[in-house]
C-alpha cells in the first residue's frame, strides 16, 4: 500500500490508472463517491491486488476463505467493499491478497454506543480484536447502570470480535461523575457489590474482559483507585477475563490536573493486564483549533508511559473523527462540530478548499466559508496520520491502539490498518 496525496484535476478514475488498480477498489477503499470527485490535497490509501478471486454461481465467502486458507474475517478485512456482509454476487471481485511488508501483529479495540448503525457496526467490527459497548455507568447506589448491548455483543459474535464490558463512571445524563466513583472506592462493601455485579454481567452476556475508564477522580484516591482494578483483576482471573484500565495522557509522573493526578501510571500499571493512553482530544470541542492528536504530544505520553509500565501491555489511544471550529475562536464561546473523516473531505470538496497537510503535527486540515460567510478551519485524520501514529506504535513496541470510535466510517483508516498490521 501507498498513500497517495490527490493534486488539482485528478479523479478516481485517474490515480487508478496511474497507479494500475481497479478504480472501484480504490472508490469502496477510500470512501469515495461514485462519480470518483476529489479535492485537493486528499489522501488516498492505494493498495495493490496481488491475488484477486471472480466471485462463481454457488460460491459463499466462506468457501472461497477456505479455498485460499484465510479465516473469514481475514477474507473481510481485505474487502471493506463487503461490509460485514456475507451476500455475495456471481462476477464479483475479491481481493485475496495484496503486495504488502507488514509491520508485526497488532491487538485492536474500538468502542460503540449502543445506537450505532447496523451497516457501520458490521464493517469495522473485522478489524477488532475486541470491542466495548460505551458504557455501563454507575448508579447513584454504586451499581451497573443497564446498557442495551445485544446487538453489539450480537455482531460481536458473528463476526469473531472479542466483547469487552465497559465499566466508567458516567451517570444517567451521560456525565462522568467522580463522587459515585469516589463512593465505590472509599466502601470496601459497595466495590463488593459491584464486582460482583460485574462477574455477574460478563458472565451472563459472555464478556470476554472489563475494560474500566474513572476519570476525574480527586487525587487522594490514586491508591483506592489501583486497590480496586487490582481487586476486579483478582476475581476476573480465574475466569480468564483480562482487565484493561484507560489512562489521562500524562507525560511525567506529577501532573497537575483533576484529569491527571489519580491516574498513578505506575499502580495503574501493575493492577491491570493492558492500558490504554487516551492520547486524543488536544484539539476538542471548546479549545483552540489544533489537531485532534498531534503526533509530538502522543509519542510524548507515549515515550513518558514506557517508563512506568511494560510496553506489552499499551495500547495506544486513536482518534477517528475530526473537528469544524467556526472563526474567529473565542474561549469560552466557540464550540467545534465534531465530524467524521469522510465528511471533513467532503466538506473541503464541497467548498473547493485545499487540504494541507502539518509535517510537526502529522495531521490534514483546511479552510473554507460557509454560506453564512463564516470562516472555518477544520482539523481531521486521514489514512497519512494514521499511518504515523501506528508507525510510532511500532517503533516503541507496544501491544495494540485502542479506536475512539467507531460511529463514523473511516474506510481508509481500516484499510490502512490492515494494510501496516495483522490483526489479533
Amino acid at each position: 500500500m501507498l498513500i497517495h496525496t490527490v493534486q488539482s484535476g485528478e479523479t478516481a478514475a485517474s490515480v487508478a490508472a496511474a497507479y494500475g488498480v481497479p478504480p472501484g477498489l480504490l472508490i469502496s477503499d477510500n470512501g469515495l463517491p461514485e462519480d470518483g470527485a476529489l479535492a485537493a490535497g486528499q489522501a488516498l490509501a492505494v493498495r495493490f491486488p496481488q491475488t484477486v478471486h471472480a466471485v462463481k454461481q454457488g460460491e459463499t465467502l466462506s468457501s472461497i476463505a477456505a479455498g485460499y486458507g484465510l479465516t473469514l474475517r481475514q477474507l473481510y478485512q481485505r474487502n471493506y467493499s463487503l461490509m460485514g456482509s456475507p451476500r455475495l454476487s456471481p462476477g464479483q471481485l475479491l481481493v485475496i491478497s495484496c503486495l504488502e511488508e507488514r509491520l508485526g501483529t497488532l491487538f485492536t479495540n474500538g468502542y460503540a454506543y449502543p445506537y450505532i448503525p447496523r451497516e457501520e457496526l458490521r464493517a469495522t467490527l473485522p478489524y477488532m480484536t475486541a470491542a466495548a459497548p460505551f458504557t455501563y455507568g454507575l448508579s447513584a447506589q454504586g451499581g451497573l447502570l443497564p446498557l442495551a448491548d445485544e446487538g453489539i455483543l450480537s455482531a460481536a459474535a458473528e463476526l469473531g470480535t472479542a466483547p469487552l464490558l465497559h465499566l466508567s463512571s458516567l451517570t444517567e445524563e451521560g456525565q462522568f461523575s467522580n463522587s459515585r466513583a469516589q463512593a465505590v472506592l472509599s466502601d470496601p462493601a459497595a466495590q463488593e457489590k459491584l464486582i460482583g455485579q460485574v462477574l455477574d454481567t460478563v458472565s451472563a452476556k459472555g464478556y470476554r474482559g472489563v475494560d474500566v475508564d474513572f476519570e476525574f477522580l480527586e487525587p487522594s484516591y490514586a491508591g483506592a483507585y489501583a486497590a480496586f482494578l487490582q481487586s476486579l483483576r483478582g476475581s476476573l482471573a480465574p475466569l480468564g477475563r483480562p482487565v484493561l484500565t484507560a489512562l489521562a495522557p500524562k507525560t511525567y509522573a506529577g501532573q497537575p490536573g483533576l484529569l491527571y493526578e489519580a491516574h498513578d501510571y505506575r499502580a495503574l500499571g501493575a493492577a491491570s493486564d493492558a492500558l490504554l493512553l487516551m492520547t486524543y482530544e488536544w484539539g476538542y470541542t471548546y479549545g483552540p483549533p489544533m489537531a485532534v492528536a498531534p503526533l509530538p504530544n502522543v509519542r510524548a505520553v507515549t515515550e513518558y508511559a514506557v517508563t512506568e509500565i511494560p510496553r506489552e501491555k499499551l495500547l495506544l489511544g486513536i482518534p477517528a473523527y475530526g473537528y469544524d471550529w467556526p472563526l474567529p475562536f473565542q474561549q469560552g464561546v466557540t464550540a467545534a462540530r465534531s465530524l467524521s473523516n469522510l465528511q471533513a473531505v467532503a466538506l473541503a470538496r464541497d467548498h473547493a478548499a485545499a487540504i494541507q497537510y502539518d509535517e510537526t503535527a502529522q495531521a490534514p486540515h483546511f479552510s473554507y466559508t460557509d454560506s453564512q460567510g463564516t470562516a472555518h478551519v477544520v482539523w481531521f485524520e486521514d489514512a497519512r496520520s494514521l499511518a504515523a501514529k501506528l508507525r510510532l506504535l511500532a517503533e516503541l513496541g507496544l501491544a495494540g491502539a485502542g479506536f475512539w470510535n467507531l460511529m463514523r466510517p473511516f474506510p481508509q483508516g481500516w484499510v490502512t490498518l490492515e494494510s501496516l498490521f495483522s490483526i489479533r
